[in-house]
């Protein structure tokens, strides 16, 4: 059997990570993976959720199956951080899923299995895992143009030109915010012709926020779901808990669904449930349990947002520290973009020789599209990836 398998690619990313960790060279700057670091190279333990962690210890009695959804209290946290106040909130339904990912997958094979000819729109470039999770659904997929290349911002014209052309068989994928991998993120007036192009063509809006609260703040982040959220009947969300509260490894997320009523919404829940025990089972609880303890203490909450803050407001300072090291180097304002992108990643535009270089010839690990993780990067390393991108980019 396994002699008719050719061998598997290798992902882009994760590659990187196994490829930095046998360089034995001191100066090795790993801006690949998509990880928050602190100011000392280590990805920290959030405080809230280490008092969330002692207070399950201390409580907990079980460690029994939760159920298919997952911990419904999580969910309907979840639910509230993106979604209360605004119309869709009473007819929407959450499951918890395996990360993000996981809910990029159940909503794929429900679309699938309520209309198998829907077709997939994704942003050009977009998230690596989006095409072959909805390719893998059964799904077929198409581009819009998302990122001008030599603006490093949101080709917003052509964009909404290119969507103007959905329908009633699509689904359009969005990001939330802190768009991956450019950190180019859509401006409200956009954001609002795509609402308007949503309600008149009859597609159906699919956010993936997987970053609320690293770009502009938790509910400036929220700003596109919850447009979208008023405006259409019908929306798919998947977001993730990996960032935002740190649990990467716990693999936390949540898929949500809103319908046209609330019938429909349990309705759709319901098949994903289905879809889900043919798949996973049950997700991991430990990291639902985490957020929902956070999330039902005004204290927990509190200290979660202000940490939050902190760790935005560090990735602004060191995109701002970036941009005016290579500004002093070019004399230009050239490199500008990065202070303005939102987020965790920037594309710098540098062709697959010069990130090859950036390896090859000092150590610094980044996505061959050429995306860096700013939140990788340590104030002490600014100049020395300065000196590296000018190195290159001449």
């Amino acid at each position: 059997m396994f002699n008719l398998l050719s061998p598997a690619q290798q992902d882009p990313i994760l590659s990187l990570s196994v490829a930095f960790r046998e360089d034995p060279r001191e100066e090795k700057m790993d801006l690949g993976i998509g990880v928050y670091k602190d100011s000392q190279g280590a990805t920290p333990i959030m405080q809230a959720v280490k008092s969330a962690q002692q207070i399950l210890a201390d409580t907990q009695v079980t460690k029994s199956y939760v159920g298919l959804a997952g911990s419904e209290g999580f969910n309907q946290a979840m639910t509230d951080l993106l979604l209360k106040g605004t119309a869709g909130y009473s007819r929407s339904a959450a499951v918890q899923t395996p990360g993000a990912s996981g809910a990029l997958r159940m909503l794929g094979d429900l679309m699938f299995l309520a209309k198998p000819i829907t077709t997939v729109w994704i942003s050009n470039p977009s998230y690596v895992n989006h095409k072959p999770v909805m390719e893998a659904a059964g799904l077929t997929v198409k581009f819009y143009p998302y990122f001008n290349a030599e603006t490093k911002t949101v080709d917003a014209d052509a964009m909404l030109d290119a969507l103007a052309a959905a329908g009633p068989d699509d689904v359009v994928l969005l990001h939330g915010c802190c768009h991956n991998p450019t950190g180019a993120d859509i401006r409200a007036e956009h954001w609002q012709a795509i609402a308007a192009l949503a309600q008149k063509n009859g597609f159906i809006p699919f956010v993936d926020i997987a970053y609320q609260g690293f770009g502009s703040g938790l509910e400036e982040d929220a700003y596109g779901v919850r447009l979208l959220s008023d405006s259409v009947e019908e929306m798919l969300i998947a977001t993730s808990c990996s960032k935002n509260f740190g649990l990467y490894r716990e693999r936390t997320g949540a898929a949500i669904v809103i319908g046209k009523n609330a019938k429909e919404a349990v309705n759709a829940k319901g098949r994903i449930l289905q879809l889900a025990r043919s798949t996973y089972t049950m997700p991991p609880d430990h990291g639902a349990a985490i957020v929902e303890t956070i999330l039902s203490s005004d204290a927990l909450t509190q200290e979660w947002k202000t940490e939050l803050d902190v760790m935005r407001n560090r990735i602004v300072t060191l995109r701002d520290g970036l941009s005016a090291a290579l500004a002093e180097r070019c004399g230009d304002n050239r490199f500008d973009f990065i202070k303005q992108h939102k987020g965790m990643f920037s594309m710098l535009g540098m062709s697959q020789d010069q990130v090859s270089r950036l390896k090859d010839e000092f150590g610094i690990y980044a996505v061959g599209d050429s995306r860096i993780n700013i939140a990788g990067l340590t104030e002490s390393r600014i100049d020395y990836l300065a000196d590296a991108l000018m190195t290159v980019a001449k």
